[in-house]
């Protein structure tokens, strides 16, 4: 789903981490795409389906999987897990947890994440950083309905909906071989995908008089008055951290602030320039395509040099429309090689004959 897509969510304020967020508490929305993608989330919130929410890092995807659990009629608890933070040795323990003596160092039994989220939700966030080998098993768990605990036999039922999150592309990650094909269908039932701040300008103030409030009470002082240019300062900013970033922004501003004006001055935002489109874009793919090597390396899969190596070579081959010459002069390589290796993995091109 593109960006401008109409059924495209925004305008979450991310949660205040050191205190709960409000059962039920309305998002701030301004933004036409905001308000359209409000209304969408509230129809899927009761399906109890499983949700896929995408969006760059910052947008808010754990509010808005906090919302679809507050108004899903739910009596379970909501349990947030970072995929990207599991310990290969000790993800399946963390899922479904384990036995005393299951492994060294459990001393006592514990339950798992599905468990504890039993007639809940459980948040999956960065979904597309699980280990191939732990999606087999998740894919398992949610064919059957029940977990089986490290160092046990037994099975346990467990009644759990899944919302899961990413920053990443996971139908490319399909593609390549780095997320599970069946895995992928599984989760995706609804799906979701957050606008960058930077594409919903009428977000942008709601949420730093929503912040500038949050942060005036814990600091006990009165609410600033935005100057005009502080205004348009923010309005021109670009916003590469999102959501998250402003928040940081405003409530560092709100500190520094005087007089009861908030001015362009106290918002620090000429040390972040936004970077070029073409050159983030360049720097996130090389990103996420070292993330995506690492995984394959610690995979249990074989000849990964040989997989990433017809990979390259296919992507790029279509990529240039089958034309060998095009296809060396773009990977920077020898025609000879392309050839070799067009001939070698079986792909076909009106001009290889020819060539």
């Amino acid at each position: 789903m593109s960006d401008s897509h109409p059924n495209t969510l925004l305008a979450f304020p991310p949660p205040v981490q050191s205190s709960p967020i409000p059962s039920g508490r309305a998002p701030v929305v301004s933004d036409p795409h905001s308000q359209e993608l409000y209304e969408r989330l509230s129809r899927i919130a009761a399906s109890g389906a499983s949700v896929v929410i995408a969006g760059e890092t910052g947008t808010g995807k754990e509010l808005a999987a906090r919302y679809l659990h507050d108004h899903s009629g739910l009596t379970g608890p909501f349990v947030a897990v970072n995929c990207g933070a599991f310990s290969d040795t000790l993800a399946e323990a963390e899922l479904f947890g384990h036995e005393s003596g299951a492994f060294t160092g459990a001393q006592h039994a514990r339950a798992g994440w599905f468990e504890t989220a039993h007639g809940g939700t459980l948040f999956l966030d960065e979904i597309g950083e699980m280990p191939l080998g732990l999606q087999v098993k998740l894919l398992r768990v949610l064919q059957e309905g029940q977990i089986v605990r490290l160092g046990s036999r037994r099975p346990v039922n467990v009644n759990v909906r899944i919302i899961a999150a990413t920053n990443r592309d996971l139908h490319a990650a399909v593609e390549s071989g780095l997320f599970r094909n069946d895995l992928y269908y599984r989760l995706q039932v609804a799906s979701v995908q957050l606008l960058p701040l930077r594409e919903r300008a009428g977000d942008i103030l709601p949420l730093v008089q929503h912040f500038l409030d949050v942060h005036r009470r814990r600091l006990g002082v009165e609410r600033p008055r935005l100057s005009t240019a502080a205004e348009q300062s923010l309005l021109d900013y670009d916003w590469p951290g999102n959501v998250r970033e402003l928040e940081n922004v405003v409530h560092s501003a709100l500190i520094t602030a005087r007089d009861g004006l908030l001015d362009s001055s106290d918002l620090c935002l000429t040390k972040r320039p936004a970077r070029p489109r073409a050159v983030s874009a360049a720097e996130d793919a090389s990103d996420s395509m070292g993330r995506a090597l690492q995984r394959l390396l610690e995979s249990d899969l074989a000849d990964v040099y040989e997989k990433i190596e017809r990979l390259i070579m296919t992507t790029a081959f279509e990529h240039c429309d089958g034309n060998t010459f095009r296809t060396a002069k773009r990977l920077g390589v020898s025609r000879n090689m392309v050839r070799a290796q067009v001939q070698r993995f079986g792909l076909l091109a009106p001009d290889f004959m020819k060539a």
